[in-house]
């Protein structure tokens, strides 16, 4: 028969448990009002984008009016187009030379090697107004005129960065026994690199890829400089929309990026990981 002392806690036991207790609700009450932080306003935008009144405080039930004047709007319809071309000129051109960026600098053994990672980040934290007043003071002494071509170089000059380092972190996994045992086989330096190192970099070549999508569909700054007066990319149309007032159109415009962004990241992970765990079964495969 157990005693009273082993079945009921000790009053010691019972205080150490109550702060535990405590700092759990603590951090479950701070993330949640974190995250209330963070997506409420998107959930207002999303809401009032299916407000069937013109107002942005009362909503008046539900409707798709705002959703038919965006697809009937040739303008926004014009844009949105662009903003696609333009992200996909951008993903193409930066993947793959932010690729073979990535393993030059892997390979590369001289002294530049250093300076030349360093200079790599200067993209990613250096003020992006200041890169995008660069590039239209280099467009214009160059007497290139102003259009969606020089809104893709804009966005190519900061997406090559972020696929360099997404690929040059996914190459510092791969063991350099895999590309030496290639050559040793036969295969060239090129050949090892087509055969071996690329395969094995395909999660991270795909996520930088659709990343890089994102980042040039949802670009604001330097479209902003460096589109001319023809067809803007859509987020410097939904600017000039905003300055003349804020409209349930705008709205539906931003909910539709928005799930056209959420679609992309899912996809980017699920071809990833799709990618990654096919190498990993191949890897598996040949030292089984």
């Amino acid at each position: 028969m157990r005693s009273r002392v082993d079945v009921v806690p000790s009053t010691r036991q019972m205080r150490s448990r109550r702060p535990v207790a405590l700092r759990r609700v603590a951090l479950w009450v701070f993330t949640a009002l974190v995250l209330a932080y963070l997506f409420i306003p998107i959930v207002v935008v999303v809401v009032f984008s299916f407000n069937a009144d013109r107002s942005l405080g009362v909503f008046g039930g539900f409707s798709l009016r705002w959703y038919r004047e965006f697809l009937h709007d040739e303008n926004a319809i014009a844009s949105l187009m662009a903003s696609l071309k333009v992200a996909v000129v951008t993903t193409i051109v930066s993947t793959v030379l932010g690729t073979m960026l990535a393993i030059g600098l892997a390979r590369m053994r001289s002294r530049i090697a250093g300076p030349a990672n360093v200079l790599l980040l200067l993209p990613l934290v250096a003020p992006e107004v200041v890169t995008a007043i660069a590039l239209l003071i280099l467009f214009s002494q160059s007497g290139q005129s102003l259009s969606l071509t020089t809104v893709a170089i804009g966005h190519i000059t900061f997406a090559i960065a972020y696929v360099t380092i997404i690929v040059r972190g996914r190459l510092a996994m791969i063991d350099p026994a895999d590309e030496e045992a290639a050559m040793d086989l036969g295969s060239t330096n090129l050949g090892a690199i087509l055969r071996v190192v690329i395969p094995a970099l395909r999660p991270a070549i795909l996520g930088a890829a659709f990343i890089v999508f994102v980042l040039s569909f949802d670009n604001f700054v330097t479209s902003y400089f460096v589109s001319g007066n023809g067809v803007a990319p859509l987020p410097v149309v939904i600017y000039s929309l905003i300055r003349y007032g804020v409209t349930p159109e705008i709205n539906a415009i931003g909910t539709v990026m928005l799930a056209l962004t959420l679609v992309l990241m899912a996809v980017a992970i699920l071809v990833a990981g799709r990618a990654y765990k096919g190498f990993r079964d191949l890897i598996g495969e040949q030292h089984g």
